[in-house]
């Protein structure tokens, strides 16, 4: 069989395509590695931003978009990507057992993961005080202490929005000044609220329950300081998960697949969406949009084809 689309990724930007592929009366298959639907929200412990469910888990949200999936009888096939053909007008896509399946149409939504700092106490407490979104968690931390590690675009921005609702932030950076833009590193070293620890690392996070303060070394001194705070939150980069497409899909200097709105790549009848793809925000809603902003696309594309 031909189908008009395959969707490789199964988060809330491939249930999203999913959902609206169906609604066009696209034939439509899901390729999902793990075998179960979500992506990283899976492991998120409360939702508090999308809109109409406040205060969801991450594991329930993940459920009801699969479930939306379900009612529309979507396909879904478990297995990991292993080859594939994309820039002939029919595209193959190969998985690790040898099964081939060809579409009209491909989008790519595989999403990527935060770069970890594998110190102690990061695992134990990932969403138990850790986090690597402040828009999505912060609100969580309101009138309490934080720390933010990192010092690019993302960690300041983010220590800037979290020292608007936190009582004290403290920012973790191993060098002795920002790799960030000098217009928001300003802004943040205004901030009375805002300590910077430069020269320094996390060595571990502590805690009982939840995270209670952070173990921080100093890379000159050497020496050693625990911070009380309730949460961490971690921007230190973002990996794409594109390692296999970058050698025929464009992708920037990060690995993001380069793609706009309308979610298109370099190649006709191939689309990003989600993480994986060039953006400013990278959120549940965003990846949600892209989605429905990548069959939209497709649809045209096919329109073309006939």
């Amino acid at each position: 069989m031909i189908y008009d689309v395959i969707i490789i990724g199964s988060g809330p930007a491939g249930l999203a395509a999913a959902i609206y592929a169906k609604r066009a009366e696209l034939s439509v298959i899901v390729i999902e590695k793990a075998g179960i639907s979500g992506g990283q929200i899976i492991n998120t412990y409360e939702v508090d931003n999308y809109p109409g469910i406040p205060g969801i888990s991450g594991f329930d949200l993940s459920t009801k978009f699969r479930e939306h999936c379900d009612r529309l009888e979507t396909e879904f096939i478990t297995g990991e990507v292993t080859d594939f053909v994309l820039e002939d007008q029919l595209k193959v896509i190969t998985l690790e057992d040898g099964t081939k399946y060809s579409a009209k149409s491909v989008i790519i939504a595989t999403g990527g993961v935060p770069r970890h700092l594998n110190v102690e106490g990061e695992n134990k407490f990932s969403g138990l005080g850790v986090s690597y979104c402040a828009t999505c968690d912060g609100a969580f931390f309101k009138n309490k202490s934080v720390a933010v590690v990192g010092g690019g675009d993302v960690a300041v921005e983010d220590a800037i929005f979290l020292a608007r609702i936190c009582k004290q932030v403290y920012v973790i950076h191993r060098r002795d000044e920002f790799r960030a833009s000098k217009s928001i590193s300003s802004r943040l070293l205004a901030m009375e609220n805002v300590t910077v620890l430069w020269d320094s690392v996390v060595e571990m996070i502590a805690g009982e329950e939840t995270v209670t303060g952070i173990h921080v070394s100093n890379l000159k001194t050497q020496e050693n300081n625990i911070y009380p705070v309730s949460g961490v939150f971690i921007a230190v980069g973002y990996i794409p998960n594109s390692e296999i497409y970058k050698k025929v899909v464009a992708v920037d200097e990060a690995g993001y697949i380069i793609a706009g709105e309308n979610c298109e790549t370099n190649i006709p009848g191939v689309y990003a969406a989600g993480d994986v793809r060039t953006k400013d925000l990278r959120q549940i809603i965003t990846a949600a949009s892209d989605g429905a902003n990548a069959i939209t696309a497709v649809e045209k594309y096919l329109n073309h084809l006939e």
